[in-house]
């Protein structure tokens, strides 16, 4: 029970409570993903005291943001290798979570992670963000989106806010060089609905490892022409 410490006061501190079970099932978890690195490109992080923090621990500390404790649907977009998703389900089993990528291998290696963890109420889908958000099943219908994917917060913004119901929030997942991105996204953010609430800094446990969440309320509905096609996101990002 090598790591059992550090993520039981890292769970403590964001008042969640943490048990061998759960850890045994993240132990499971970090067994997976090596195995499946292997053949599909999951995670550059490798060892395993790096993947339990940088990768479990920093998904455990989205609910530094406190009225994530209180959402019950959730939708982690662009999720990968299942961060923040699968720990934070792991982490409160009674939440209810998709998890949505764009590459099928990914959606494989989930189902395999959702199998052998044995959890309930999640599941992986396989598709673009900018089609999904066009769906009635999936547009407005969530309390949280959360995203730790590789984008500019403006770009991010138009994949995740047309998610989220109004009153709810989308929460991105940001490195500490943060303020400038915050500063360019801010119209486009208006634009989908949203409002910087505010920025939650984080500090990984026995670590120098840092990040910041980004605290978007969702005031307003989303225009139906957001998000836009595939490509037209990512080539001509707001302004």
């Amino acid at each position: 029970m090598k790591y059992f410490d550090i993520m039981n006061t890292s769970s403590n501190n964001e008042g969640l409570e943490f048990n061998e079970k759960k850890y045994e099932q993240f132990m499971r978890y970090k067994d997976l993903i090596q195995e499946w690195n292997e053949k599909v490109n999951l995670t550059a992080i490798k060892e395993d005291e790096e993947i339990v923090k940088k990768h479990f621990i920093d998904s455990i500390k989205v609910f530094k943001f406190k009225e994530l404790k209180s959402a019950k649907n959730i939708i982690d977009i662009g999720t990968g290798g299942g961060f923040p998703g699968i720990p934070m389900k792991i982490i409160k089993p009674e939440i209810n979570i998709v998890l949505l990528d764009s590459l099928n291998k990914r959606i494989n290696f989930l189902n395999e992670v959702i199998k052998e963890l044995q959890l309930k109420n999640i599941k992986a889908i396989h598709g673009r963000a900018e089609d999904f958000a066009q769906e009635a099943q999936y547009r407005e219908k969530f309390d949280v989106a959360v995203s730790r994917a590789v984008a500019n917060l403006t770009v991010l913004s138009e994949f995740c806010i047309p998610y989220v119901k109004v009153g709810g929030y989308f929460v991105a997942m940001k490195g500490p060089a943060v303020e400038e991105e915050i500063k360019s996204s801010k119209n486009a953010i208006r634009m989908l609905g949203g409002h910087i609430e505010h920025i939650e800094k984080v500090q990984i446990e026995d670590s120098d490892f840092n990040h910041n969440l980004v605290i978007i309320r969702k005031i307003a509905q989303t225009h139906k022409k957001y998000p836009r096609k595939a490509g037209m996101v990512t080539k001509n990002p707001l302004v």
